[in-house]
């Protein structure tokens, strides 16, 4: 995880929203930032790797899922400073729709739990702050969500 916390430069990460009958598959971080909240699949584009290859990939690593994508959910950075106003983190994220999914949920050693959370039940959840933005916006559109 070098060069992630304390970064010289944006870190740039994908994520994959996954919506099916009115709930949305999240998982549990294990890891910073967000350990222990909840957030929808997604990790960091390695160098040389496409927005749309790491988030397939990050979306199998963490989930066991394979998907295909479709459009752009949102774009969000996430700048979190320490005590003395130091940049802890800096990411840039890219979220995609997934447009079909294959296989069962199933948590990897990246996160603690993945679970199917009701849309209407989503903020009774702690969920990192780039995932309460990117539900807000899905919700503020009333997309229609398969």
């Amino acid at each position: 995880m070098s060069g992630r916390v304390y970064p010289s430069q944006p870190v740039v990460g994908v994520g994959v929203v996954i919506i099916r009958d009115g709930r949305i598959l999240l998982v549990k971080r294990r890891n910073e930032p967000g350990r222990g909240k909840w957030a929808i699949p997604g990790g960091v584009v390695r160098v040389g790797e496409s927005l749309e290859s790491a988030a397939i990939r990050e979306i199998e690593e963490e989930t066991h899922l394979k998907v295909t994508l479709g459009d752009v959910a949102g774009v969000f950075d996430y700048i979190e400073r320490d005590g003395r106003g130091g940049i802890r983190f800096h990411y840039i994220i890219i979220d995609f729709f997934a447009n079909s999914v294959e296989g069962a949920p199933q948590p990897s050693s990246d996160v603690e739990d993945v679970i199917w959370v009701d849309l209407k039940e989503v903020y009774n959840y702690e969920l990192t702050a780039s995932t309460k933005k990117l539900i807000q916006k899905i919700l503020s559109l009333g997309l229609k969500i398969k």
